[in-house]
C-alpha cells in the first residue's frame, strides 16, 4: 500500500507541476477555444489570474513531490483548483476529460489516506 500511496502522491504532484509551469513558460500550445470556455479561459488570461492558478499548482504539486510531511499543505493549496477544473469540464467545457478524472480520483485518494491530519472535516 505504501507504493501506491507514493505514486499516487508522486504522480499528482508531476501534472500540478507540469501543468501550473504551463502558465508561466507556455511549453504545451492550447489551441482557441471555442464559446463560454474560451471567453473563461480568455478572461483568467488577460486578468493574470492564471498566474496565481498556476503558482497554486506548482506550490501544490511540490508540496506533494517533496515528501509526505507537505501532503496535507499541498492537498489544502490543490483542493480548491481541483474542484475548480472539475467544475469548468463539466459547465463549460461540456465533456469528460480523463484528466481530470484521475487528478480528481489520486486527489480524493490520498485525501482519504491522510485524513488524520484533517480531523474537522472527518469528524462525525
Amino acid at each position: 500500500m505504501k507504493f501506491v500511496i507514493i505514486i499516487a502522491r508522486v504522480l499528482l504532484g508531476l501534472i500540478f507541476v507540469v501543468f501550473g509551469s504551463n502558465a508561466f513558460l507556455h511549453f504545451i500550445p492550447t489551441p482557441p477555444i471555442p464559446g463560454q470556455a474560451g471567453a473563461f479561459i480568455g478572461a483568467l488570461i488577460n486578468s493574470g489570474y492564471i498566474y496565481v492558478i498556476g503558482g497554486l499548482q506548482v506550490a501544490g504539486g511540490l508540496c506533494l513531490l517533496i515528501g509526505s510531511r507537505l501532503v496535507p499543505l499541498g492537498l489544502t493549496l490543490l483542493g480548491p483548483v481541483i474542484v475548480n477544473i472539475v467544475l469548468y469540464h463539466i459547465f463549460l467545457d461540456h465533456m469528460v476529460n480523463p484528466i481530470a478524472i484521475l487528478v480528481a480520483i489520486l486527489a480524493l485518494f490520498l485525501l482519504w489516506i491522510y485524513r488524520f491530519k484533517f480531523p474537522a472535516i472527518f469528524q462525525l
